[in-house]
């Protein structure tokens, strides 16, 4: 039997490998064709403000003028802004005071804040910082800056000027969110017609044979941007009135035995691949969690939201080191919450690829927090 499981185990890592290097060989070029396409077709634009009504903020807004495919600018913060209200400047701009600024993104959906004041300006701003991260807003600062207490940052340039970012988020770059959104759906397609197809009338019947209820289940998940979504898994509980508020926890009477088995397979997760080819979700990501564990733990937890920041996904490289299911502590969620940042600043196709592979090595191997 172990020589049986040894061999398959090895032909399916070869054949896997062999299909991979197959699709990079395959797509490289026509990859790239893709990502420019995409970026010139598709509406793409990121909406953004700038604090500063100065000549560097001027500068700034005619770049983002000049890339409507890509940018959306909305106006202008400074600090003679008027406090009481908005005001309009001679391009049609909005104008306010800076500690409007994060109020009125959040908003208008505004996920992107530039300040170009002078370096002895930027207090003003990095009291803002925790606040605009709180709601998923990126603060980025143009110019000379000292980051002080953001010393762990990355700097790119738009035209001439550079920007500093509080931390480097590959993802960021249009041609690798596309990049990734084709692997999604490829990889999703697959699954959906090739496994799914089978397999959702199978687990379905045998989840209804042992207990009542529908057999998949459905719960609101923050997404991207503190979103919520609904998130699809079969069920693996006897119905219940808490399965919206209490997290499952090791020897839970509510989990049935083909749920056990769901779980500790992963199998229960196989829907959530429809999430991800609808876009709600990545196949690699922070695990989404319930609205209420994201309100819990945004409150005490520094730096929660900025995992908000991306898609979240079927597995992540958190769950492949081992910080998967349930959460005892607020340290265990601490510890989460630094390998999904750590994920996001050092995002790669090849990283996902190996968390993917990793994912179904523990599978195999079987997860002591898989219940």
């Amino acid at each position: 039997m172990y020589q049986n499981q040894a061999e398959f185990y090895k032909s399916f890592v070869l054949v896997s490998l062999a299909l991979i290097s197959v699709f990079f060989t395959a797509s490289r070029f026509f990859l790239t064709f893709v990502v420019e396409f995409i970026i010139d077709k598709a509406r793409l634009q990121q909406k953004t403000a700038i604090i500063g009504y100065n000549e560097m903020g001027v500068k700034l807004a005619k770049y983002f003028e000049g890339k409507q495919k890509m940018y959306s600018f909305e106006g202008f913060f400074d600090i003679d802004g008027e406090g009481s209200g908005y005001a309009i400047n001679e391009s049609g701009r909005i104008v306010g005071a800076i500690d409007q600024c994060i109020d009125f993104a959040i908003k208008n959906d505004i996920r992107e804040v530039y300040s170009t004041l002078l370096p002895g300006q930027h207090q003003k701003v990095t009291e803002l910082v925790e606040v605009a991260e709180r709601n998923c807003i990126r603060v980025k600062f143009v110019g000379d800056f000292q980051p002080g207490a953001y010393a762990a940052h990355h700097v790119e340039y738009l035209d001439t000027l550079p920007v500093i970012s509080l931390r480097a988020e590959p993802l960021q770059d249009v041609s690798n969110r596309v990049k990734k959104r084709i692997f999604d759906l490829v990889i999703s397609a697959l699954v959906i017609i090739l496994i799914l197809s089978w397999l959702v009338p199978v687990l379905a019947i045998l989840v209804k044979l042992e207990s009542r209820g529908a057999a998949f289940f459905r719960q609101l998940r923050s997404g991207k941007n503190n979103e919520p979504f609904w998130c699809y898994k079969f069920r693996s509980m006897r119905e219940n009135k808490e399965g919206d508020l209490l997290q499952a926890s090791k020897g839970d009477k509510r989990i049935t035995k083909m749920g056990s088995f769901l779980r500790k397979t992963s199998l229960d997760e196989f829907p959530q691949f429809w999430n991800v080819f609808i876009g709600d979700m990545s196949i690699v990501g922070p695990r989404p969690h319930m609205l209420k564990h994201t309100e819990q733990y945004s409150a005490i937890i520094n730096k929660y939201m900025v995992r908000q920041f991306l898609k979240p996904g079927i597995t992540g490289w958190a769950q492949v080191n081992g910080y998967r299911g349930e959460t005892k502590d607020t340290e265990l969620m601490e510890k989460r919450v630094e390998y999904d940042i750590w994920y996001m600043e050092n995002w790669s196709l090849m990283l996902d690829i190996k968390i993917i592979f990793m994912t179904v090595i523990n599978i195999f191997k079987g997860e002591e927090q898989a219940y």
